[in-house]
């Protein structure tokens, strides 16, 4: 491939070498230069790929594409761009035949929501016969393969280098979640969303190395709906007009208000022990019931996303509805089978405004007894531990602390740091270190109509001790309970 194919949809200048040549791969770490590669230098919080330049040409790079000015010796190819960051983006898209354009591309961002309702489209749309590829926190999938996540959004060249598996593999649809640093990172540049989906938004990612401020944070969510051909966006939410403010595509609601093109009547909280759910009649532009295997209000915001996304791609009621009826998200409110009455869920409520969320959300449910156990991370924020503790026990009715992921630090520092916070509120508390033991403790105690929450861990299978990542997964531990191990 000649590298000014590569640029073909990109501004650039070359300012040295020749643009007419021909390129063995596209790379933007260092470590994986080849003879004849195009190194693409990253500036990055950590590593600036500028101060690799003169190493890439001394291992053979055919042309180095950069942002800034580089010492490179004659007889090298350098091409100026303003952004290399987009200027990767665009170049994978072509490196891998733009992928993107055999596929229909569904992108979902906001605070919260993404993957529930990732995994709830690509459910319904699997039922109706289309094959899915989905890129997400938890995992990647491609065809029956899964790949484990690193970054919600990964880097561009993944992106598009997953797009084409998927296309290959014959999938004919890809739904992702969009975070506001693949906006502002440009991972997702290089082609153009058929669906841009916005969930809700709420302070969250603001700080070093995220987002400086709400604006910011603001501005980088809105980014899709100017990088999108239908905009499918929450109506209800309090930043709606900030969020599609610059749109350059088609704008369809969804809510609770009659306002919206598709909203939520007459909702209804469904339980059954071992069982939690919703159902509601769907009005607007759409008009029949809806039963959602999931609890929780912002199920029925979830949900609303994925029916409105459906009806733009012709989906028939009746594989919107089945899929519905059966979706499970593993480490998003999912429930756990066990012999008792009670009920047992996981979800992965890792700070105070999501374990805010779900114990409010729980509550309405009216359970005699609300068991919430959960630990906090080690080498992280103390404050979030404090945070999580008074949550917990203003909500629930028996916080049990436990272990999370300790890493570094002793797990009873960090309990310890949790229970300042747990004594704040009113409700009682056990701590149990051992997670195993504290959701046993759980399953022992729990009675008809109580719902057991193990929160943090979510779709996690393991513990981090001293830089070791253990395997645990709770479902596994809670198997073994039932056993008797």
């Amino acid at each position: 491939m000649k590298l000014k194919d590569l640029l073909e949809r990109s501004e650039y200048t070359c300012i040295q070498g020749n643009e007419d040549i021909e390129i063995s791969t596209l790379v933007y770490d260092s470590r994986k230069i080849e003879k004849g590669s195009v190194f693409v230098c990253i500036s990055g919080a950590a590593f600036d790929g500028h101060k690799f330049a003169a190493q890439a040409a001394q291992n053979g790079v055919a042309a180095v594409v950069v942002e800034k000015d580089v010492d490179i010796p004659e007889g090298f190819t350098v091409i100026k761009v303003e952004n290399t960051r987009l200027a990767l983006a665009e170049m994978s898209a072509a490196y891998f035949g733009y992928p993107a354009e055999e596929l229909t591309t569904i992108g979902i961002t906001g605070t919260k929501g993404k993957t529930t309702i990732t995994y709830m489209i690509r459910a319904v749309l699997e039922h109706a016969g289309q094959k899915t590829g989905l890129i997400g926190t938890i995992e990647t999938i491609i065809g029956d393969k899964t790949i484990p996540s690193v970054n919600t959004t990964p880097e561009s060249y993944v992106i598009q280098e997953s797009f084409r598996k998927m296309a290959d593999a014959g999938c004919k649809n890809v739904v992702m979640e969009v975070s506001s640093q693949g906006l502002m990172l440009h991972r997702v540049g290089g082609f153009t969303f058929d669906y841009g989906i916005f969930t809700n938004l709420a302070k969250d990612h603001i700080g070093e190395n995220e987002h400086k401020d709400m604006d910011d944070y603001i501005r980088c969510k809105s980014l899709l709906f100017q990088q999108c051909r239908q905009g499918i966006i929450n109506g209800d939410d309090d930043y709606v007009e900030r969020i599609i403010e610059g749109h350059t595509c088609e704008i369809e609601t969804f809510g609770l208000e009659a306002s919206n093109d598709i909203y939520a009547q007459n909702i209804e909280r469904v339980q059954e022990p071992g069982y939690l759910g919703v159902s509601y009649d769907l009005k607007g532009k759409q008009e029949y019931n809806v039963h959602v295997d999931i609890p929780g209000d912002f199920t029925v915001y979830n949900s609303l996303a994925a029916i409105s996304l459906c009806r733009h791609m012709g989906i028939k009621k009746d594989d919107v509805l089945e899929a519905l009826n059966t979706i499970q998200v593993k480490g998003r409110l999912e429930i756990v089978k066990t012999p008792g009455e009670y009920t047992l869920m996981i979800d992965y409520a890792h700070n105070a405004m999501s374990l805010e969320s779900l114990l409010a959300t729980i509550r309405k449910y009216h359970p005699r007894k609300i068991y919430s156990l959960f630990g906090c991370g080690g080498n992280r924020a103390k404050a979030r531990r404090y945070e999580m503790g008074e949550v917990s026990s203003n909500l629930a009715d028996l916080t049990v602390v436990t272990s999370d992921n300790p890493r570094n630090e002793e797990p009873m520092d960090i309990i310890n740091d949790i229970l300042i916070g747990v004594h704040k509120g009113p409700g009682e508390y056990v701590t149990i270190p051992d997670r195993k033991e504290a959701i046993r403790y759980c399953m022992k105690h729990a009675g008809k109509g109580d719902i057991v929450i193990l929160a943090g861990k979510g779709h996690e299978d393991y513990q981090e001790i001293k830089g070791v990542k253990h395997h645990m997964d709770e479902r596994d531990l809670i198997q073994e309970i039932i056993e008797g191990k």
